[in-house]
């Protein structure tokens, strides 16, 4: 040790002794006590610095730390559950309401707050639970299940449906979420369409309510959570075994001087108009929506021309359901695939060439499930009766060739056969063993068995919100023909229409009350305005496209 740190260390040690024996014993501890209690305080916050739960000194001009560790907020969700049609019928069956219905509702959470001042923040989930009110204004005590309310929250950039939750004793409840990204004033409407399961009977117009209940302006704010919100990916194969979306529409683009073309169209954005990830990619330009996209709990692409027949070259896809089948498949080869004026009736079979590629060819067959005969109407599910139907349908999967995917779907016309929801389960059950006995009988062949993919009714939009094939009703059906067909192994994907299709139903404006893609023109459509949006049904297109190419 050189000689300067040995008069270092002498100067420190003489120092030390110095201030030990000239400050009493008493002080000497509570100076001590003080280090010690600000090396454990500055340990502590170091520690809360670190996970950044709490940081007063935090600069804002800073992002904040990111824990891996956090559980990302989730998106809001909602399912059928297991048993769905016999918890359905038994609630359908013991509700008796005894001449009281419900005629508003009560919100303690937002109806004691000023309607000019509710704001909440984006990225959570926000549950409120509302009671049903009688004629008395007071709770409904004899309906405890059973109204159907129609929700919609609506911002500039943004569309979505709330999902409702019967809660089984007279209570319900809804929950509302909206990205960060899309902060901003919102109005949020809950409408009582129908009371005490009115919506399920054969005949309901005369039954239905109909009422506007509530419209409520609120803020959400951009969240300040360290919590971030669950990324939202590209869809895989996984995420369509979901049986109910709870999705949303949201704007990326616009054009407020767009005029309606000679054809009907509406070309607002370039045809190469990019969407903003992650909320779908590819050019949302060729969707004609002026701007607007559908995502559920993962995203979607949109197809160029090339993209989509790489899509599908080489296969056969046969479609089974009622008419908007028809109108989607036209849609699909108007709008994605390149291929115009292909005329669809109610049973089409049809190989199509790509006219850029004549090495590309796809296959499509579709057989129209609303009567046994192609030209009849509002049979349904009883078309499965038909012997000579059945073997019509069978006889496409019976040679050593058979399609490669089904794509599935009934509710519209069965709204208007069916008398009662009871009566449409046993025809759901009977369907859902005639497809499985074909699955079967492929596989006994030593064929791959087919793919399935569930394509859910649309919800009715306009004056038919009113009809036998409300939404009330046809959102039952959905769960009655996913519950079957899940009992018999048939569903492999799930495509949820009515979920895509909802934000979109108040009006006539997207349909014409029972399809949302009937081919543009440029005429007075229902509504008295000169042409309709179609993008909604094209975007199913696309949807349906990114099903059959996940794997």
């Amino acid at each position: 040790m050189s000689s300067s740190s040995i008069q270092q260390k002498q100067r420190y040690n003489f120092i030390v002794h110095v201030w030990k024996s000239s400050i009493n014993p008493l002080l000497h501890n509570y100076f001590i006590t003080i280090i010690l209690s600000m090396a454990a305080f500055l340990g502590f916050i170091s520690i809360i610095w670190k996970f950044q739960s709490f940081n007063p000194f935090q600069n804002p001009n800073f992002p904040p730390f990111q824990n891996p560790n956090f559980t990302p907020i989730p998106w809001i969700s909602a399912e059928f559950g297991p048993n769905y049609t016999s918890n359905l019928l038994t609630k359908w069956s013991s509700n008796q309401c005894n001449n009281s219905t419900t005629v508003d509702i009560k919100i303690p959470s937002l109806d004691n707050q000023n309607p000019n001042q509710i704001e909440l923040s984006t990225g959570h989930i926000h549950e409120f639970v509302f009671q049903t009110l009688d004629d008395s204004g007071e709770p409904n005590p004899n309906c405890s299940s059973g109204d159907y309310f129609e929700t919609d929250l609506s911002g500039q950039k943004w569309k979505s449906h709330p999902p409702v939750k019967d809660l089984g004793n007279g209570n319900y409840s809804f929950a509302l979420q909206v990205h960060p990204d899309f902060a901003g004033d919102y109005n949020f409407t809950i409408i009582l369409l129908f009371r005490n399961y009115d919506g399920l009977k054969i005949f309901p117009k005369r039954f239905a309510f109909d009422k506007l209940l509530r419209s409520i302006s609120i803020k959400f704010r951009k969240s300040e959570s360290p919590i971030p919100m669950k990324k939202l990916q590209h869809c895989k194969k996984s995420d369509y075994s979901k049986d109910i979306w709870s999705g949303r529409w949201t704007r990326h683009g616009r054009n407020d001087s767009c005029p309606i073309g000679d054809d009907g169209r509406f070309r607002c954005l370039e045809l190469d108009f990019r969407c903003l990830r992650p909320w779908c990619r590819g050019p949302l330009g060729r969707l004609e929506s002026d701007g607007w996209a559908y995502s559920a709990h993962c995203s979607f692409k949109l197809f160029t021309s090339d993209e989509a027949w790489d899509a599908v070259a080489g296969r056969w896809i046969f479609w089974w359901g009622d008419s908007n089948h028809c109108d989607t498949i036209r849609n699909m080869f108007d709008f994605i695939f390149d291929v115009p004026g292909l005329v669809v009736p109610r049973r089409f079979d049809a190989n199509v060439t790509n006219w850029r590629n004549s090495s590309q060819v796809v296959r499509f067959t579709s057989i129209f499930n609303g009567h046994p005969n192609e030209t009849g109407h509002w049979q349904g599910l009883n078309s499965m009766y038909n012997a000579d139907y059945l073997e019509l349908l069978k006889g496409y999967f019976t040679g050593d060739v058979i399609p490669d995917a089904v794509i599935m779907n009934s509710g519209l016309h069965d709204g208007i056969y069916w008398p009662n929801i009871r009566r449409f389960a046993g025809a759901a059950e009977y369907t859902a063993a005639f497809w499985a006995g074909v699955i079967e009988d492929v596989e006994n062949r030593g064929l791959r068995r087919p793919e399935i993919i569930y394509r859910t009714t649309i919800a009715t939009g306009g004056h038919a919100r009113r009809l036998p094939f409300n939404p009330n009703k046809m959102e039952a059906f959905n769960g009655v023909m996913l519950d079957k067909f899940r009992k018999y192994g048939l569903v492999g994907k799930i495509v949820d229409d009515f979920d895509i299709t909802y934000p979109w139903h108040y009006d006539n404006r997207g349909s014409d009350g029972i399809h949302y893609g009937r081919a543009p023109a440029k005429r007075r459509w229902i509504d008295g305005k000169i042409g309709h949006y179609y993008f909604v049904d094209v975007m199913l297109g696309h949807v349906l496209l990114n099903a059959l190419a996940s794997g």
